[in-house]
């Protein structure tokens, strides 16, 4: 084969060899690259109520589904209940049981037992507001979407569950979920936040904000990753308004993520200082460091948590709860622990002895006995004598054999290339 086709192939060769490396690469970082989850889809629901245990006459309800689904895939659908008002405070602590009637078509729902909400405190009449889920299946066959409609929703106590408010709707709107490709649909980053205000009766926005989480990188077990949360309130949702006469001196904003993965905790909150004055709207929201501490090697999964204005995270003046579920989730990565630098050698305490040495002068009759083993009138060359071979002539040996193998090793190449 001549030179020139030698090198045509060895070119050729070395090009298909660099395009299967990328092709395998980008193959790498796509499989890689985690599925984003679908965000959720919130409709309001009115609802009058009768009966006891709670005195409320009428709320809005809210169901979130997400925004879209796979054929024969289960999803989860969020009951949002508001907060309400019991006509007497029980005397020990309990929760809500909540039973909603659904009606879907395009799929299924064989989950209608009563689901536990908010907890109840003892001696107390109010009570937050909460969710319950449930679990709705789209038809193997569904190609459009699937439509849940609400019916008649039960409040009660567990700790009296036969005892229950009866609330009703005369809505005829639905919860529509379109059937997508691999529950993915057209995710985005906003998550509707139900909000409340304890010093407020009745007070409850749905404010839509767009939720950004920068992940870090280089993130190691036992070590703090910290975690940028970023908000922008959106236009479709309703206003984020604080309430009249509020004590909003020195307040903050308090975010909460949820975090599953590598033995990180299951929630983890950071705060910012928020400039805000009370009876006015809440429009710009600041950055906030969030630090996440995993405690082994693996993967960790972010989504939006919780979110409180006020001076203090447990008693603010606003309180907004993210939905359950249908959240984006955000990952990163965590390494090994970096190992312990190697321990710093221990200092040894040395005992100096001392001793006086008297020296005898030989006497003049006795002739000084000297022992040498260099030859007479010689320069004293040390042990080189009888140490052996010079360590010299091993090392100039090996080099004349690497360049003997050089020069073998190209008069064969260039035979090969000749021929």
């Amino acid at each position: 084969m001549s030179q020139g086709r030698c090198r045509l192939s060895r070119t050729a060769f070395a090009s298909g060899l660099t395009g299967t490396l990328i092709i395998l690469i980008c193959s790498f970082f796509v499989a890689a690259m985690p599925a984003s989850g679908s965000a959720a889809t919130t409709k309001q629901f009115t609802y009058t109520c009768s009966g006891q245990p709670f005195t409320n006459t009428s709320i809005t309800v809210g169901l979130s589904a997400p925004d879209s689904v796979t054929a024969g895939q289960t999803f989860s659908l969020t009951v949002n209940i508001p907060a309400l008002t019991l006509a007497t405070a029980p005397a020990t602590a309990t929760t809500v049981q909540a039973s909603l009637a659904l009606t879907p078509t395009g799929g299924t729902s064989s989950d209608t037992s009563a689901k536990t909400g908010a907890t109840v405190t003892a001696g107390q009449t109010a009570v937050p507001a909460g969710t319950v889920t449930y679990q709705v299946t789209a038809a193997t066959g569904a190609t459009t979407k699937v439509t849940i409609k609400p019916g008649e929703l039960k409040l009660a106590l567990t700790s009296a569950a036969t005892t229950a408010t009866t609330c009703t709707t005369t809505s005829t709107d639905v919860v529509d979920v379109p059937i997508g490709t691999s529950g993915g649909g057209t995710a985005d980053d906003v998550v509707t936040y139900d909000c409340t205000a304890s010093s407020v009766t009745g007070y409850r926005a749905e404010v839509d904000i767009k939720v950004v989480m920068t992940a870090p990188s280089g993130a190691k077990a036992g070590e703090d990753a910290p975690i940028t949360w970023a908000g922008t309130i959106q236009s479709g949702g309703d206003p984020l308004e604080t309430p009249t006469g509020a004590d909003l001196t020195g307040a903050k904003l308090f975010a909460t993520i949820k975090a599953t993965g590598a033995g990180a905790p299951a929630t983890a909150t950071g705060e910012a200082a928020l400039s805000v004055t009370a009876g006015s709207d809440v429009t710009t929201l600041p950055s906030i460091s969030i630090k996440v501490k995993p405690t082994t090697a693996g993967t960790v999964s972010l989504t939006a948590g919780d979110l409180a204005i006020g001076t203090t995270s447990t008693s603010p003046v606003i309180k907004c709860t993210a939905p359950a579920s249908g959240l984006k989730a955000y990952t990163f990565t965590v390494a090994e622990a970096s190992r312990d630098s190697e321990p710093t050698p221990s200092h040894t305490t040395t005992t100096t002895h001392t001793a006086t040495v008297t020296v005898k002068p030989p006497a003049e009759d006795d002739p000084p006995t000297r022992k040498s083993r260099t030859p007479r009138a010689g320069a004293d060359t040390g042990a080189g004598g009888t140490m052996g071979p010079d360590g010299r002539l091993f090392i100039l040996t090996g080099i004349g054999l690497v360049v003997a193998a050089t020069i073998g090793g190209l008069m064969i190449r260039r035979r090969s290339l000749k021929s």
